[in-house]
């Protein structure tokens, strides 16, 4: 699992702000939602920008693209790097990866430590490295030269070491850095909305599989949306997804914009994945919707750690959720539990959102 994140200087978060998974309260009820953050916030406080930052790690070790690549990247009252630190938890053992980069996304340095040592230091900006610690995890034959003098080291790229030295080592399936590169390759982010009418050919082929498409049938009729799916296949040769009634009616055209939602969620968390950070969660659904698909995630996907963002307040409840699991991420750039934005001991009988509502929060907004 991810333990904590750390991230600082990273566009509107100028100060240090954290979110720790291992951190809970005393609470006895709901502890299937344990690696689940609901995370609420007035408009602008950032809370799509926290969810990039969550996948920067992704963008760095898996050599992926910005989609938006020529925004401001660091945060504007600063001429500072961006600083992002990861904390691992896999069995007993703790990895942790920091990163620094500038504004043209280039590195400026790289750490990794393994349950407290250090196992390299790469000071990229003053062209420091410390390789000492690569016995540890029995990478002490690399041969760093083929590192150092790598075509993509120059001026305009700086390969991570640490994408290249897993590339570029046999390490067994059990090995940490394997495991670490595994949980980043299964991150995603999800901003519900954005691909409502895309149709994902990867996943309509997929439905040529009946257990496939019964399944994904399933979960719609699970979730409140009656109906009968039919998959066919054109004269091209692709997949085309219909609702069955009294005549095929193409679903991507004709679905509603919760349905679509839905559709876009389901595509990407059946692929396993670690950790999913979820964009302005229940914009498309009802409130009932909303809450049914909360129970379904933490049923489905127990091993899945799940950080959604929403306006919903609906959801702040103790039914689904809990105090240590709800979160206000405030104007100032501050993330804080319920349970930690009060006086009172906040308890299973609270009605959590009309305490909200009423302002009992108020001085972390």
């Amino acid at each position: 699992m991810l333990k904590r994140f750390t991230v600082s200087n990273f566009k509107n978060f100028k100060d240090e702000i954290s979110l720790d998974f291992s951190k809970i309260g005393e609470y006895s009820f709901n502890a299937d939602c344990l690696s689940m953050r609901l995370i609420y916030g007035r408009n602008a406080t950032g809370k799509t920008n926290f969810g990039r930052a969550f996948l920067d790690i992704k963008i760095l070790l898996y050599g992926m693209f910005r989609n938006d690549e020529n925004s401001v990247l660091i945060n504007a009252d600063s001429q500072n790097t961006a600083k992002f630190i990861y904390e691992f938890q896999f069995g007993s053992d703790e990895v942790i990866y920091k990163y620094s980069i500038f504004e043209n996304r280039n590195l400026c340095d790289e750490e990794l430590y393994i349950n407290g040592e250090a196992i390299f230091k790469c000071d990229f900006k003053n062209s420091k490295f410390d390789f000492q610690g690569l016995s540890i995890i029995g990478a002490e034959t690399v041969n760093m030269n083929r590192y150092l003098n790598n075509d993509e080291m120059d001026n305009e790229y700086v390969l991570p070491f640490l994408r290249w030295l897993i590339n570029n080592t046999a390490f067994s399936d059990d090995s940490l850095l394997i495991q670490l590169f595994e949980y980043v390759r299964k991150m995603g982010m999800i901003t519900v909305g954005n691909d409502l009418l895309y149709s994902n050919r990867n996943f309509l082929e997929n439905l040529k599989n009946p257990v496939y498409l019964h399944n994904f049938e399933d979960f719609l009729n699970l979730m409140g949306i009656e109906c009968k799916l039919v998959l066919q296949e054109l004269p091209d040769g692709q997949a085309e997804l219909y609702f069955s009634q009294n005549k095929l009616v193409p679903f991507y055209s004709t679905a509603s914009s919760g349905t679509l939602a839905l559709t876009s969620l389901y595509q990407k968390i059946v692929s396993n994945p670690s950790l999913i950070y979820i964009d302005d969660f229940a914009a498309f659904y009802h409130y009932e919707m909303a809450e049914k698909l909360i129970c379904y995630l933490k049923d489905k996907y127990p091993e899945c750690q799940l950080i959604m963002t929403s306006h919903n307040t609906n959801l702040m409840t103790n039914k689904i959720v809990r105090p240590d699991c709800l979160f206000i991420l405030s104007s100032k750039g501050t993330l804080t539990a319920l349970c930690d934005a009060t006086e009172r001991e906040l308890r299973e009988g609270h009605n959590l959102e009309k305490m909200y509502i009423s302002g009992e929060f108020e001085k972390y907004e």
